[in-house]
């Protein structure tokens, strides 16, 4: 736990100084938003993750095209807790939205197009 509070920590004032140094809505500061969510999506605070993912998705969506691979890592990412949550409906919507994403944006060897390619067949399962 004490990693995941370092981590937190980080990542906060990282956000702090970005929401300071940049413009609104700015990319950097979806990042950061971003990887807060991931860490309370590793420690299983789904619902906090959310809540940081879905206000780094609402930054993508502003300020980078709609094939942009940080908005598909950004679905993903909501897909991911949305499935922690146990909401695998949603969860399979958002990440076959990344996936769509991807394919348009990247290699069709590329490795997040191979992973977000499992977390559907994971999703799957449950449904």
């Amino acid at each position: 736990m004490g990693e995941y509070s370092k981590a937190l920590d980080f990542y906060e004032k990282s956000l702090k100084i970005r929401e300071i140094s940049r413009p609104p809505n700015h990319p950097d500061c979806a990042q950061s938003d971003n990887n807060i969510g991931t860490v309370y999506n590793n420690m299983g605070e789904y619902s906090k993750a959310l809540e940081y993912y879905e206000k780094a998705n609402k930054i993508f969506e502003i300020s980078l095209p709609p094939t942009h691979p940080n908005l598909a890592i950004s679905y993903a990412s909501i897909g991911v807790a949305c499935y922690g949550m146990g909401d695998y409906c949603k969860a399979l919507w958002l990440l076959e939205k990344a996936l769509d994403i991807f394919r348009k944006s990247l290699p069709s060897t590329h490795a997040h197009i191979k992973i977000v390619m499992n977390s559907i067949t994971v999703v799957k399962e449950k449904l």
